[in-house]
């Protein structure tokens, strides 16, 4: 069996799958337990979801007050979560703006988001370059906060969920950070309560100029 490409089709496939037969069971999913820890005392201002999915987390982000930008691949997991959205009425809606976006080569404005989260996105190309374009979002005083599944447990030596991707890691999210800039807050792997493997979460806040 040859292995995903991950490109847009691969996603787009994939969610339109998934949501075309289970979506009740999306529509539950619970936003990202590292973010809810992690960020729930920072007070809401511009944000960035990039690679958002099916929107939980832009979701609750928008709950909290903040205004949203929900990047993805997927149109139609785009779709689902404009749909959730609406759902819950039009002010809410209004606090997000819903972009399809191809992460490899996409870049959000420069110093612009008070929030730039990225959680679990499977990197096409290098994990450095992809950790800065991503920082380069965030204004000063304002947080960059990834999750990455590791593809090899560390403690059994066997692949997770992830193998085959690139995703973010400890040493590699923080190599790519300049000390200087940014501030480190959390930088260590988590073991994972719903499947094996280990998780990488990194916060960091860029310095005030």
């Amino acid at each position: 069996m040859s292995k995903p490409t991950f490109d847009q089709e691969y996603w787009e496939g994939l969610w339109s799958k998934t949501l075309r037969e289970k979506a009740d069971v999306v529509a539950r999913r619970p936003p990202n337990a590292y973010l809810k820890a992690e960020l729930a005392d920072i007070p809401p201002g511009r944000a960035l979801d990039a690679g958002c999915g099916h929107g939980a987390d832009t979701l609750w982000l928008a709950a909290q007050g903040w205004q949203v930008t929900a990047a993805d691949f997927s149109e139609s997991a785009l779709s689902h979560g404009k749909a959730m959205a609406q759902a819950v009425g039009a002010a809410f809606a209004d606090r997000i703006d819903w972009i399809q976006a191809d992460l490899a080569t996409w870049s959000p404005a420069p110093c612009h988001y008070d929030l730039v989260l990225c959680l679990y996105v499977h990197i096409a190309g290098a994990e450095a370059d992809f950790v800065k374009r991503m920082a380069n979002g965030v204004a000063p005083g304002g947080t960059l906060f990834l999750v990455g599944h590791r593809p090899i447990d560390p403690l059994t030596g066997m692949a997770t969920i992830a193998a085959n991707q690139v995703q973010v890691s400890v040493e590699g999210a923080l190599a790519a950070l300049d000390a200087e800039v940014w501030e480190l807050i959390v930088a260590e792997e988590r073991k994972r309560v719903v499947s094996s493997g280990v998780d990488a979460v990194i916060r960091v806040r860029r310095l005030e100029e």
